[in-house]
């Protein structure tokens, strides 16, 4: 019974360790790249698929296209997300040059960080909610004994605070790469 809901508290956290992994913090990532889609051959397609994606430097990412044609698909794409990043192009591969961080933007992306914990924590707790609810209806309907329901409550609140603190600590791991410099 308990097991569907401890899977989608564990599906929140695994949004938002997804969400945190395209995040900056003035390392090269590749996983910044993730949600950008190319034009190959009239399909939207993840930059991943057309290209290899290396790390040559700290703060450099290099893109080398499979295909030679693919280069200016991908200098479009790259110019349209919401990188805020000047890809240059060789002819061969396309470098992408990340700039260091200010510490004004570093606060702001903390505060991001936070705000979608946050909305993590939100999701946990409205799931917990869910489960009350549904042992509750199962109570009523003389499914399951009061001590029973009392167990389950118990069940799903201490899981509850074990998700939280998960986030919690992903949320301070990330916050801290964020504000190193």
């Amino acid at each position: 019974m308990l097991k569907q809901f401890e899977e989608k508290m564990d599906k929140s956290l695994d949004s938002l360790i997804n969400e945190f992994s395209g995040i900056r913090a003035g390392r090269a990532n590749p996983h910044v790249l993730d949600k950008i889609r190319v034009d190959y051959y009239g399909q939207p397609t993840p930059l991943q698929q057309v290209a290899n994606i290396s790390v040559p430097e700290p703060r450099t990412l290099m893109i080398q296209p499979w295909e030679a044609s693919l280069i200016k698909e991908i200098e479009k794409a790259i110019m349209c997300s919401d990188l805020g990043i000047t890809p240059n192009n060789d002819g061969k591969a396309i470098r992408l040059n990340f700039p260091e961080l200010t510490e004004d933007r570093r606060k702001e992306m903390a505060k991001d960080v936070k705000k979608k914990g946050e909305n993590a924590k939100i999701a946990i707790r409205n799931i917990r909610r869910d489960a009350n609810d549904a042992f509750k209806k199962q109570n009523k309907a003389s499914e399951i004994s009061d001590d029973e329901l009392k167990d389950l409550e118990d069940k799903v609140q201490k899981m509850t605070d074990k998700f939280i603190d998960k986030v919690d600590k992903t949320v301070e791991e990330k916050t801290k790469e964020i504000m190193t410099v």
